[in-house]
C-alpha cells in the first residue's frame, strides 16, 4: 500500500470545562495542565512522519494562540458538542488536503509518542474507518478513514462500543501505549508520568504534585 499521510484534528474544550475531574488535585494549575497537556500532544504528533498538519478545534483563544504557535492549523470550535467539533476540523482537514485520511486525537496525550502514533496511523489505511480505545477500553482516542470515507467520530461514554457497532475496527497492538493513555484523573496523570510525559506537561504536574513525578 502506497504510503498514506494524515490530516490529524484534534478537538480542545475552553479552559473552564478542562479536566474537571481534576480539578481537585491540581488546584488552581488545572487550566495551566490542560493547556500543557494539549500542547504535548499536538507537538508529538506534529513530529510524527505521517502527519501532515493538525488542525485543532477551539473556541478558547489561550490555547489556540499557544498551539497555533507550534505549527498547528486552528479552526472555531462551533459549540454543538465533540463531535461536531471534530467534523468542523475534519471540513477543514478535507479542504486543505483533500487526497490525505483524516483522523481525531484526542487532546489529553501527554506521554504521546511519534513512533507510536506512527504505528497507528500506518495500520489504518488498511481499513475504511479504524481506532484505537483508551487504555480503560471503554473510550477512544484515536479514530480515523481513508482518504473519501465518510468522517463519522462517535467520542463519547462508551465510545469503543460504539465505533465498533459502526464497523471500524479496533487498532490496540502492545507498543502503542502512549496513544492510548489519556489524563482524566490524577491516577491517569501518574500513569502517564511513569510513561514519560512531554516537557509542559512534566512542568505543571511537578507542581502539582509537590515536585514528585511519580
Amino acid at each position: 500500500m502506497p504510503l498514506v499521510r494524515w490530516s490529524i484534528v484534534v478537538p480542545v474544550k475552553t479552559l473552564i470545562r478542562a479536566k474537571t475531574r481534576l480539578a481537585a488535585a491540581a488546584g488552581p494549575h488545572r487550566a495551566d495542565l490542560a493547556v500543557a497537556v494539549a500542547c504535548d500532544t499536538v507537538a508529538a504528533a506534529l513530529r510524527c512522519r505521517l502527519v501532515a498538519r493538525v488542525v485543532v478545534v477551539t473556541a478558547d483563544p489561550l490555547p489556540a494562540r499557544r498551539l497555533a504557535a507550534l505549527g498547528a492549523q486552528v479552526v472555531t470550535d462551533p459549540d454543538r458538542g465533540l463531535n461536531t467539533a471534530l467534523r468542523t476540523g475534519a471540513e477543514e482537514a478535507v479542504r486543505l488536503a483533500p487526497g490525505d485520511a483524516v483522523g481525531a486525537l484526542q487532546a489529553d496525550l501527554p506521554a504521546l509518542r511519534p513512533a507510536e502514533l506512527e504505528t497507528v496511523l500506518g495500520a489504518a489505511p488498511e481499513f475504511d474507518q479504524a481506532f484505537v480505545p483508551d487504555a480503560a477500553e471503554v473510550g477512544t482516542t484515536f479514530y480515523g478513514v481513508r482518504p473519501g470515507v465518510p468522517f463519522r467520530p462517535g467520542f463519547g461514554g462508551e465510545s469503543r462500543a460504539r465505533h465498533l457497532s459502526r464497523g471500524a475496527k479496533e487498532l490496540a497492538p502492545p507498543e502503542i501505549a502512549s496513544v492510548r493513555r489519556d489524563v482524566d484523573t490524577i491516577e491517569d496523570l501518574r500513569e502517564a508520568l511513569a510513561l514519560g510525559v512531554g516537557p509542559a506537561t512534566a512542568e505543571v504536574a511537578a507542581r502539582i504534585l509537590g515536585g514528585t513525578l511519580r
